[in-house]
């Protein structure tokens, strides 16, 4: 028989690991610009170390070099002092996509897909045709060095020149050379990318030198490290049908019941025998033998039995206290509040914490490099991560953006030198795509930021509101003290001949009422009241 339409139609067919998904399609992965790009890079760099740092128990010390060996021809150095990685796995966490230690676990980390690190490996490789050399020390006094390319069609790793040899190396250090990118010193670039970090992080060292030889040196000013992040159960209240399924299967007890109450967070016996009756399921079969149909009627169960909210024990977020110090030590403000939420949920089962702050005048806001007023700046955080790009589908962009902002006495926000800090802290964030720099509208997450946005509105409307009645009392008082010699000497003229005695208690009343600088507690008393009006003045500039 001759091959027919459909038979031609599938001589192509083929199947292709992730490795080639992703290589077709880099820009899922940040790799879209040039600019992007290098910052994706760095990105990626820093975050495996700020991890891996964290989990040892380590303070980190990273460090982050930028060289130009050509046009559009950099080569990117990133050094840590945490635990190493042990030899069986710096192919895999390099070079083998959707491999790692976060994707399975409910945990709060910064990085959650196993992508990333083998993305910069496969974009040096498509750029350069070279590999990412890896020095790393896992064991005290034994240092393996490696050369890692990426075998794209079966997504796997291929090292080459692998020594092993005694020194007293600590860490990790990455050092790869790529092309089609470019530095700059833009708010899009990895110095800005390395100075929030320096804020989300106030407990890292970052060192960070420029392809023109800049250095930028951000001393930890927190000397405690974030309580270690633990993994935790998932909420049953947020699963699918399928996720159900999937759980069931996998599971390791010998009876749903025990699967149940081993596997899901605040299912406890009761609430275990409370499901059963709401199904036809006997709960002492083994969980491999969950069907679909059992599935689904183990999910409509649930949503009829009442749970705690999700343990949030293990989130950690990086607190109001470690902002204020990190924003007083990048940024030098006039002003600043800082606002942690309380936990509260998403999807009906994944914790989540909202950080917000806010700093006015000083190092606030950002310029455009002309040497113009500051305007403001927003700081996107995910698990302590920046967030430089897509902000335009970013939840926290678009909450920002419905804050009725004159209402705090911020009008023509865009033009003030602020900045504003927001950091979601979860086991799970819901980025928007796999480039992990947008995180989707969820209702109760814009919720919670909304809120702790309308909180330091209101800290610094007051500030404001007493920043403008001190210039007001000062105008008024400079306004009376021109015309004190005048009138000291018309009434001199009417009615005695003192006019330095009268000149004299005439400044000291006015100084009195208009003491320099002073605001009174009634003052105080209306700064206190329901807020700001839209009709109140508006101070747009630090006294500066």
């Amino acid at each position: 028989m001759g091959m027919t339409e459909a038979d031609n139609m599938f001589k192509e067919f083929r199947e292709h690991s992730v490795a080639e998904f992703f290589k077709k399609n880099r820009q899922m992965l940040g790799y879209s610009g040039k600019i992007r790009s290098l910052t994706t890079i760095v990105h990626e760099y820093v975050t495996n170390a700020l991890d891996a740092c964290e989990e040892a128990g380590i303070l980190p010390d990273i460090i982050v070099h930028v060289d130009q060996l050509g046009n559009d021809h950099y080569k990117v150095m990133v050094s840590d002092n945490g635990p190493g990685i042990p030899k069986t796995h710096v192919g895999k966490v390099f070079a083998q996509m959707l491999s790692g230690t976060k994707f399975h676990r409910f945990i709060q980390q910064r990085g959650q897909q196993g992508i990333g690190a083998s993305g910069c490996t496969m974009y040096a490789q498509i750029t350069t045709g070279k590999p990412v050399k890896i020095i790393t020390s896992s064991k005290k006094g034994l240092v393996y060095e490696t050369e890692v390319m990426f075998d794209v069609k079966s997504n796997s790793p291929i090292l080459t020149n692998e020594i092993e040899y005694k020194g007293d190396h600590v860490g990790t250090k990455i050092t790869a050379e790529f092309k089609d990118v470019t530095f700059n010193w833009s708010e899009y670039g990895p110095s800005e990318y390395i100075r929030r970090t320096a804020v989300a992080n106030p407990h890292a060292r970052l060192v960070f030198t420029a392809p023109d030889k800049q250095r930028f040196v951000y001393e930890r000013v927190v000397h405690i490290l974030p309580p270690r992040p633990k993994p935790s159960m998932p909420h049953p209240s947020g699963m699918t049908v399928d996720d159900m399924l999937d759980y069931a299967h996998h599971a390791k007890e010998r009876t749903i019941k025990s699967f149940l109450t081993q596997t899901f967070d605040r299912m406890s016996s009761d609430r275990a025998d409370e499901i059963e009756k709401l199904t036809s399921i006997d709960f002492k079969r083994k969980p491999d033998s969950v069907t679909w149909k059992d599935a689904e009627e183990l999910v409509s169960a649930i949503k009829k039995v009442k749970f705690l909210a999700p343990s949030s024990g293990n989130l950690h977020p990086i607190g109001e206290k470690q902002i204020e110090k990190a924003i007083l030590n990048v940024l030098s403000p006039e002003f600043h509040a800082v606002r942690t939420r309380s936990p509260s949920v998403y999807r009906g089962g994944v914790p989540f914490i909202v950080e917000v702050g806010i700093a006015y005048g000083g190092k606030a806001g950002h310029t455009n490099g002309d040497g113009g007023s500051a305007k403001t700046e927003v700081m996107r955080f995910a698990n302590r991560a920046p967030l430089l790009f897509d902000a335009g589908g970013d939840v926290i962009t678009k909450t920002i953006g419905e804050i009725d902002w004159k209402r705090y006495g911020l009008k023509n926000l865009e033009e003030i030198p602020v900045t504003i800090v927001v950091n979601l802290t979860s086991t799970y964030i819901p980025y928007t795509s796999a480039g992990k720099q947008a995180i989707s509208d969820e209702e109760d997450i814009r919720k919670e930021m909304a809120l702790a946005l309308m909180d330091v509105g209101r800290e610094i409307g007051a500030h404001l509101r007493r920043q403008f009645k001190r210039g007001e009392k000062q105008a008024k008082r400079s306004t009376l003290l021109r015309y004190i010699p005048e009138i000291a000497g018309a009434v001199a003229l009417l009615a005695v001949d003192n006019k330095a005695l009268l000149e004299k208690k005439l400044l000291e009343l006015v100084n009195k009422k208009y003491a320099e600088g002073a605001v009174s507690e009634d003052d105080d008393e209306e700064d206190e009241d329901a807020g700001a009006t839209a009709d109140e003045p508006v101070v747009e500039e630090s006294d500066d």
